[in-house]
Order: C-alpha cells, then structure tokens, then sequence
C-alpha cells in the first residue's frame, strides 16, 4: 500500500471517529462569522443567505447530499481520494412493512406520496441526531452514525432517531420495522476516480443491522442488546429475543421496542 494511500485512508478514519479535521481548519473560525444559520457542524459554512452564496463562490462548499447538516467536503474528497477504514458504528435500517400490498391498494400517484412521506420525515429525524442518510432506496431507508459526526454519545442517538422515527410513521399510518445495530464496519468511498464513488459503509455488522430491520413487524424497533449496551440503555424492560439471521452463523440476542 502506497504513503499516499494509508495517509487517505486514515483520514477517513479520522473524519468519522474524531474531531481532528474540525480542530485543524483554520478557516472554520472565519466562516462562523458569516451569516448565517443553518451551516455545517464541521466547518460553519453557512446554507443560506448572503454568507452561503459567498463559500458557494469562493470554496465550492454546498450541502451534503448525505446530509443537510454538513457541507460536501466529504463527498468531494471521496471523488479524488477512493479509499476508508474500518471504524466503530452504529447503523439504522428502516422499511416500509407490507409495501406491495399497499401498492396494490393504492394508486401509482397515491403510494408515491406516501413513499416520499417515509423518506422525508425519516431522514428528518435521522439529521437531527446527526446520522448520515446512506441510501434511499424502493421502500428502505439506511443511516449511519460515527463519534466525530454525532459524538461519544452517537449509538443512543441512533436508538432515538429511530423511535423518532417510529413515532412519526405511526402518526402518518405509515408501518415501519426498523433494525438498529453496532459494530465496526468499513466506512469510506468506494468506486473508482472515473466513475461513480459512493460514501458508504460495509461488512458483517452492517448486514446484520438490515436483517434486523427485516425481522421487524410494522410499529417494532429491533436493536440488538450489544447496541442497547453501548448506548448504556436499560433493556430489562423490553422483550427479549434471539434471532437467527441468514448468512450470521450465531444467534442475535436482541430487544424490542415499539411505537
């Protein structure tokens, strides 16, 4: 492996299990004097107003894609800069239960609404505790969460986006099952400098986190109990299951919470 790229890789790293980058910018104090609020929690470039047309103009910066509270300097590195690093995570999965039948009962426009209702009000509650929105695919939603992005305390925050979420679904009549887990993944871009990169994350635990969510009936929060521990949560209140998992060679001792 070449300097060049154990150097890249490490910042992925950093970038999503510390501070260091936010630390290291000297131009992070200038843009928080920039009007004006929202702006990105890692460098203060402003989103709105005059001061986020003037680092549109003069840095490039915008919004994230992944999400509305960071600028895209991520996704600008991943575009040079293929590469990551196996990092500690939390991740959250989220389906819309029985959506061919809904679709059956519903017109094209109808359950297009209501699809686009589940991917709005889920990544709003996701961005509020800082997770990053990974894809928004069919019926499904994935988010993931790191302690340089949602800080020490970012696998509670994954376990309240998702009752966050819940809540709003069961408001909107919209049933959803939803997996959270934690563990390490690997977390970078993947592709190629030609051609697409995407920001994403990897592996077992991630697989395990979407086979939850698979498990879950409408209106249930599947988190496995080694999520529950690390987000320092009392689960002895909550339903205990063990599930098996295709493709996961031991049972997974989980909790269930519900709307």
């Amino acid at each position: 492996m070449s300097d060049d790229k154990t150097m890249f890789d490490q910042m992925w790293h950093d970038w999503f299990m510390t501070d260091a980058f936010k630390a290291e910018k000297r131009i992070t104090r200038f843009l928080g004097l920039l009007p004006h609020e929202p702006r990105c929690k890692f460098c203060h470039a402003p989103f709105e107003g005059a001061g986020a047309a003037f680092v549109r103009a003069f840095y490039g910066k915008k919004r994230s894609t992944l999400n509305p509270r960071f600028c895209n300097v991520c996704e600008d590195f991943a575009n040079k800069h293929p590469g990551g690093h196996e990092v500690e995570m939390s991740m959250l999965f989220a389906d819309v239960r029985g959506s061919t039948a809904l679709s059956e009962q519903m017109s094209p426009t109808d359950f297009s609404r209501l699809i686009n209702r589940f991917y709005v009000e889920s990544t709003n509650a996701i961005v509020r505790e800082d997770g990053l929105v990974e894809k928004l695919a069919g019926d499904a939603v994935a988010a993931f969460w790191g302690a340089g992005i949602a800080g020490p305390d970012y696998v509670a925050r994954t376990i309240h986006a998702a009752q966050n979420v819940l809540k709003i679904m069961g408001q909107q009549k919209i049933p959803v099952g939803i997996g959270v887990h934690s563990g390490v993944a690997f977390f970078g871009a993947m592709g190629s400098a030609d051609g697409l990169v995407n920001i994403s994350a990897i592996g077992d635990e991630v697989n395990t986190a979407a086979r939850l969510a698979s498990k879950a009936a409408a209106g249930e929060i599947i988190v496995s109990e080694k999520a529950l521990q690390q987000a320092h949560a009392d689960g002895s209140g909550l339903e205990a299951r063990s599930l098996e998992l295709k493709g996961i060679s031991e049972p997974i001792r989980v909790r269930v919470m519900r709307g």
